[in-house]
């Protein structure tokens, strides 16, 4: 059994190093910075390597690394980095992800296809090179971030290829977590109500629908950035030591009506 610790021990990431994709902007920027704060070294992944840098100058424990999901061999490369740098991979958030399009109708098999790499095979092969790492694995953290998307549908906005792909990262998430948890590594999935980031800049634009979301959460709103930090921390950290195979919903409680 592991002995009690004191609560700024269990969400200290000092020492440990985490891979954040899609973290140019957006959540995923927002959670680079949370980590590096916490302690951690954190490798920020995106294909815009200008807004990287401009995360980067914010805090000197944030690397960032021009990474396009979509491609095998930049995965692979992200995942070597880290290594090469730290010699250690303790943390993965799988953010990156694509929105596709809205009407199913006007999604192509191709295309439906594309999200689908994007947000589902980049994760399970990032997940796997973070499982595969050297060192001892008791302690990694996997946080692969889905979306109420993937619990229930938010017709008319969504979209199938979008919705498919989160709900298919929430079965990863047990599947993983059931494979490798005698491994003590910890696979869990954070899924996100109705934020204000640059992808739903349009929704909350829109004074319709921004009332639209606030009428269907029961705390009448969207959600801040910030407003995930606890749940990215806890899920990142020792304080969820025991916590594997799990979806966190932080939504305003959006799912709860």
């Amino acid at each position: 059994m592991s002995a009690p610790r004191s609560a700024a021990e269990l969400f200290s990431l000092q020492g440990r190093t985490a891979v954040v994709t899609g973290a140019s902007a957006g959540l995923g920027a927002r959670f680079a910075a949370v980590l590096a704060q916490a302690g951690a070294t954190v490798f920020a992944a995106a294909r815009r390597i200008g807004r990287l840098k401009e995360l980067a100058d914010s805090d000197a424990r944030i690397h960032p690394v021009a990474c396009d999901v979509s491609l095998a061999a930049d995965r692979t490369r992200l995942a070597e980095t880290a290594l090469t740098a730290t010699g250690r991979l303790d943390i993965l958030v799988n953010n990156a992800a694509g929105s596709g399009e809205t009407r199913a109708e006007d999604e192509s098999p191709d295309a439906f296809a594309d999200v689908l790499g994007v947000n589902l095979t980049a994760p399970y092969h990032l997940a796997r090179l973070t499982a595969e790492a050297p060192g001892d694995t008791g302690g990694r953290s996997i946080i692969n971030v889905s979306s109420i998307l993937g619990l229930v549908t938010a017709a008319p906005l969504g979209g199938a290829s979008y919705s498919a792909s989160k709900a298919g990262l929430i079965g990863l998430t047990r599947e993983l977590a059931g494979q490798w948890g005698r491994g003590g590594i910890r696979v869990n999935a954070l899924a996100p109500g109705w934020f204000r980031t640059e992808m739903t800049a349009d929704l909350f634009g829109d004074e319709r629908s921004s009332r639209w979301v606030g009428r269907n959460t029961l705390l009448r709103r969207g959600g801040d950035g910030h407003e995930l930090d606890g749940a990215l921390l806890f899920l990142a950290s020792d304080a969820s030591s025991y916590c594997t195979g799990q979806v966190l919903t932080v939504d305003g409680g959006w799912t709860a009506r």
